[in-house]
């Protein structure tokens, strides 16, 4: 099918909103892969600008903390109030507290702030098993737990402040997490880290009505990983940075939990230490080589998975008579003529796919991107008849483009947004492949003059279409991070399935004849 001549598909807003300013009080890992450091990177890599008041400085690396230093209260109190003094907190993290004293200072900075959004990730013990909170300030930190507005413990820290025995299962977990937010009125992320596993589910519980209801849950699969070095201090940072920014936990924890899989998943990247590695914060921020879409994929990835399947269909696309009569021009005006109507039927009926994409997508950057979508096929669906089919309007729909159309609509009623997107993408993917694969040979040949379909191949070169495949590409895998295993399956077929209808749509023309 063809989208382009295409404007971008997602928004690029120049006069976006101001970041949240969020404020992390916790304590310093010289290494860079947890507390202030990690929060500080967490944050911006979610759209927020970071600030940090330390509460302790501990000498540590990736193999564990060597030592931890409590500066005396008074200088915390001195930063706290330099900040809230002269800057408005949107949003607070609170992370490693270290003693009693330190608790109350906080404590007491909270109640004459009031910032609109905290979240108190209950650090007393590290990833390496190092005790980050003395043991008398136990009591003191459970104080504290009613003037969050979300917990973050892991499941060694949610039995702590219980009394109780660590969960060993997700049921159980769950449980503590009801009886935590029931005794502090607070929101409890249950976090399934700690579990055994392929899924690592994630959930927000509360029990006085803050959510839509009392358990919102966020699969996942488990990344296999030993660099795990600060990923709770990450998750709590940029959840009160996207809390901030979404106004809702639920739409936060959608956001975050996609992101931190992939940090987690790209942290080999980093080769940073020889013990238990930090998460790469940054993933999303690394340069994408242009065009020749598969340099994004993540080793390993779902998309990198689904890209030996395109791969295989490419092929068949560059052999298939009709790219190569579009190619040298030898391409007769009928079956271009075909292929042009048929492609105004199918983005048609492609148009309301991506508009049921929009109304199932978890956030509101994807509504948003497939919403552009929908509206521009038919854009471009208008374009098709007025410049190219000179207003001649084509009534009936090929087989082959029934029944892509059909499988795309059978795809968006399955209520799967997995399944749906991953159906949606090769009518991007491939499309764009062999789009920048014409285009460069054509340009190679030197634009031959009086190519009868010169204008048609130099759309081709329309980088928003490129970019727009890039977000599509993303938003599968984060997709199908979020799934569970039996979706992703379905994910892969439905995806196989339309590039195998992309093959033969291209084919049509022939065939029709």
């Amino acid at each position: 099918m063809a989208l382009a001549p295409l404007t971008p598909v997602y928004p690029l807003d120049a006069a976006a909103p101001r970041p949240p300013r969020v404020l992390s009080i916790a304590g310093s890992d010289p290494s860079g892969g947890a507390g202030i450091q990690a929060d500080l990177k967490s944050i911006a890599a979610n759209g927020g600008y970071g600030m940090a008041a330390i509460t302790a400085l501990t000498a540590q690396n990736t193999k564990g903390v060597r030592s931890v230093h409590v500066p005396p209260v008074g200088f915390l109190r001195e930063q706290l109030e330099a900040i809230s003094d002269d800057i408005t907190v949107d949003a607070v993290k609170i992370g490693m507290l270290g003693d009693a004293e330190v608790i109350g200072e906080v404590r007491r900075w909270l109640g004459e702030v009031r910032p609109a959004v905290v979240v108190l990730d209950p650090v007393m013990i590290a990833t390496s098993g190092d005790r980050l909170l003395e043991r008398s300030a136990e009591e003191a930190l459970r104080g504290l737990l009613p003037l969050a507005d979300l917990i973050t413990p892991n499941l060694p820290e949610l039995a702590m402040l219980l009394g109780e025995d660590e969960a060993r299962d997700w049921v159980s977990a769950l449980a503590q997490g009801k009886r935590l937010a029931a005794s502090t009125g607070s929101t409890v992320l249950v976090k399934g880290g700690h579990l055994a596993g392929e899924e690592c589910p994630d959930a927000l519980v509360n029990t006085t009505g803050l959510l839509s209801q009392d358990v919102v849950e966020v699969p996942g699969p488990r990344v296999a990983t030993s660099n795990s070095h600060g990923t709770g201090c990450s998750l709590s940072s940029a959840m009160a940075t996207a809390k901030a920014r979404l106004g809702s936990w639920e739409e936060a924890l959608r956001e975050v939990k996609p992101w931190l899989q992939e940090a987690l998943a790209r942290s080999a990247d980093l080769e940073v230490g020889q013990g238990n590695g930090p998460v790469h914060h940054f993933h999303a921020q690394e340069q994408l080589r242009p065009g020749g879409f598969a340099a994004q994929l993540r080793p390993g990835g779902f998309a990198a998975q689904l890209w030996d399947a395109a791969e295989l269909e490419l092929a068949e696309i560059h052999a298939l008579e009709f790219i190569g009569g579009l190619q040298s021009g030898a391409l007769s005006k009928e079956h271009f003529g075909y292929y042009l109507a048929q492609d105004a039927l199918y983005l048609n009926g492609y148009s309301r796919v991506l508009a049921r994409a929009g109304a199932l997508a978890p956030s509101e950057d994807e509504q948003l991107f497939w919403a552009k979508g929908s509206q521009q096929c038919l854009e471009v669906e208008s374009e098709l008849h007025r410049n190219w089919l000179g207003g001649r309007m084509a009534t009936e729909s090929g087989p082959v483009t029934k029944a892509y159309v059909d499988h795309l609509i059978a795809a968006s009623a399955s209520g799967s947004y997995g399944v749906l997107v991953a159906a949606i993408l090769p009518c991007y993917w491939l499309y764009a492949e062999v789009g920048q694969r014409l285009h460069h040979e054509f340009v190679a040949a030197g634009e031959p003059a009086g190519h009868p379909y010169a204008d048609w191949l130099r759309t081709y070169a329309d980088e928003a279409f490129a970019e727009a495949t890039r977000k599509a590409i993303d938003v599968v895998d984060g997709a199908a991070r979020a799934a569970s295993a039996a979706e992703r399956a379905a994910m892969h077929e439905a995806f196989v399935q339309s590039c195998r209808y992309e093959t033969a749509f291209f084919d049509a023309p022939r065939l029709h004849a």
